[in-house]
């Protein structure tokens, strides 16, 4: 299962309910501007969650339901993903998206650039129109095969021994046919109600060496929602692993997008702030495997039945492409573009007024409580922002 961007990824905890208690003296202005600023970042999944509700109520259901009525009254749930693999469209869409360009009319964004003696890593990341946020990463270790990088990636049991965050792991099927492997991982960050991923995987080589692996989610029978995990109902994955030519080094560029339920700014933050030593502790252990580990719990994983990459992908894929760091394309601004552009200040307004009211409430009625005071500077963090933007598409 691949790790980096999202498997690895290091999220901050929840401080909301401690912070509330400490300063419940603060009134209803803290209270009431913290609420303008939470329906205001949740409209999008409010919108989604109301049309969803109304959906399932409309006649069209009723039938589906009753057509499904034989299944579930053997008491055992209807479950669709079991039967499903990870196909050659999945490694078509990972390819794509391993291309920096690849996200819209969105820029990516700098997030960290480091590197020592024996490893480097840098990321970007990027918001698109719709979805979850992306990240694109690269990673060099020095000294080090794509064969070993490939099983010390794909050792989810010998992962359990350096990666603290993985708490359990269990391999739930093998299609030896497909080369497809389902696994259910528990994941436990600070703070937080654990996180479950049910995923299914895939791993792929072409004729030059060079590896890929798709990761997303999925459904089991032997996994059902539990109400003591979160489970992660959208997870993206993938990477390709390659020797970096002239050197003994291999360079694994990874794709990964993933809901798991939380801020979108605090996890980017503390991803930033965070990756770099979970890096340099995935190397260290990267030091200690060796070829000769054996797949712990099990002998037989997807990396058994690796499949061939088909030709013609092969030739799309640009084993040879340029890192993260490549310079960013060129931007081609067309009318419809401009149109969109003159339709953004009135959204942007939008949100400035709700983010603005919420400040002017702590300000004229609240009192000068720490809750108070985070939610101002949050306001006005993000009018500075929303302000920058602004100003930086007027002058493009």
């Amino acid at each position: 299962m691949a790790i980096g961007a999202g498997s690895g990824q290091v999220f901050p905890g929840h401080s909301a309910e401690d912070l509330w208690r400490s300063n419940a003296g603060g009134g209803w202005a803290t209270a009431v501007a913290l609420l303008v600023v939470l329906l205001w970042h949740c409209r999008r999944r409010l919108r989604i969650f109301f049309s969803f509700l109304f959906r399932s109520t409309s006649p069209s259901t009723s039938s589906s339901s009753s057509s499904s009525s034989s299944s579930s009254s053997s008491g055992s749930p209807q479950i669709s993903g079991f039967s499903e693999n990870v196909w050659e469209d999945d490694l078509r869409f990972l390819i794509r998206n391993l291309k920096e360009s690849h996200c819209g009319e969105k820029r990516w964004e700098d997030v960290v650039q480091k590197r020592n003696s024996l490893v480097s890593y840098s990321a970007k990341c990027c918001k698109p129109k719709d979805g979850p946020l992306k990240y694109l990463s690269v990673t060099v270790f020095e000294n080090c095969s794509p064969e070993l990088v490939r099983d010390f990636y794909m050792d989810n049991f010998y992962r359990q021994q350096w990666d603290k965050t993985v708490i359990e792991h269990v391999q739930l099927h093998l299609d030896v046919n497909n080369g497809t492997e389902i696994g259910r991982t528990i994941k436990k960050f600070p703070l937080l109600t654990a996180r479950e991923y049910v995923l299914a995987w895939r791993l792929w080589e072409d004729s030059d060496g060079v590896f890929y692996c798709f990761t997303k989610e999925c459904q089991h029978p032997s996994a059902p929602p539990q109400r003591k995990y979160v489970r992660v109902k959208y997870f993206r994955s993938g990477w390709r692993i390659r020797k970096m030519p002239g050197r003994n080094a291999s360079e694994i560029r990874m794709f990964h997008q993933e809901d798991a339920g939380l801020n979108v700014e605090m996890a980017k933050l503390a991803f930033a702030k965070g990756i770099w030593s979970y890096v340099c502790k995935m190397d260290s252990a990267l030091r200690k495997y060796s070829s000769s580990h054996l797949q712990h719990g099990s002998s037989v994983s997807a990396v058994t039945f690796i499949q061939k990459v088909p030709r013609e992908l092969q030739m799309s894929s640009g084993g040879n492409s340029s890192s993260v760091a490549a310079a960013p394309s060129v931007r081609v601004e067309t009318i419809t573009e401009k149109k969109k552009l003159l339709r953004i200040p009135s959204k942007k307004a939008l949100a400035n007024g709700f983010l603005l009211l919420g400040g002017v409430i702590c300000l004229t009625r609240g009192h000068s409580t720490l809750g108070a005071k985070v939610a101002i500077g949050y306001v006005l963090t993000k009018l500075s922002k929303r302000g920058a933007s602004s100003s930086q598409r007027v002058r493009n």
